[in-house]
């Protein structure tokens, strides 16, 4: 889907765009997620979008996408994934590698596996053939919204316009670094908290 598309259904229907993209997104259609949300935030840095409806909005899309494919992955299961895992980009190798990232690193995956292409689209569904309970994959899952809509958001409105004139390369090293740098954030924020429990 190109970005002038997009930046036109922005335009067109606000919020409910960001929202709906989003879901539709992580569910597993082909929308650049996170070139949706760095488009959300350069959108913020010109005032064409206010900050709290937008950052909502796009959490709540990525909750919804995330919920929907792990409610597909209890109900349906491995049957599903069988079936329409080509047509939703994912492939059987892809989810043999999820299996095994749940098995050795667990709900850690859930958190972290948005920042990992290809990896969004099956990790909730794969939680849910496996009978994951609720309740810890929401914990994970959707702190893992969070952390990776406010990284993408958080380019976005920092680099402003400079964003599209970035070579893809370039911008791929900058999301890595900026990625990186809040995950460090998090692991010491989370190690204190451990420190003094």
């Amino acid at each position: 889907m190109p970005l002038e598309q997009i930046q036109l259904w922005i335009t067109q229907y606000g919020y409910a765009a960001v929202f709906f993209l989003l879901a539709l997104g992580i569910v597993g259609l082909p929308v650049p997620d996170e070139t949706l949300l760095t488009l959300t935030g350069y959108l913020i840095s010109t005032g064409t979008l206010h900050p709290v409806p937008a950052c909502l909005s796009a959490l709540g899309g990525t909750i919804v996408g995330i919920s929907i494919s792990y409610a597909i992955g209890r109900v349906g299961g491995t049957r599903f994934l069988a079936r329409f895992g080509e047509r939703l980009r994912i492939r059987a190798g892809r989810i043999a590698q999820v299996q095994e990232w749940l098995r050795t690193r667990g709900r850690w995956t859930l958190l972290f596996g948005y920042f990992v292409p290809g990896v969004r689209h099956v990790v909730a569904l794969v939680a849910g053939t496996s009978n994951l309970p609720l309740g810890p994959f929401a914990r994970y899952a959707y702190a893992g919204a969070a952390l990776w809509s406010a990284c993408f958001i958080g380019a976005g409105f920092t680099l402003g316009e400079e964003w599209s004139s970035f070579p893809p390369q370039a911008r791929s090293i900058a999301l890595v670094i900026g990625t990186l740098a809040a995950l460090s954030v998090v692991a010491s924020f989370l190690s204190r908290r451990r420190s003094a429990r």
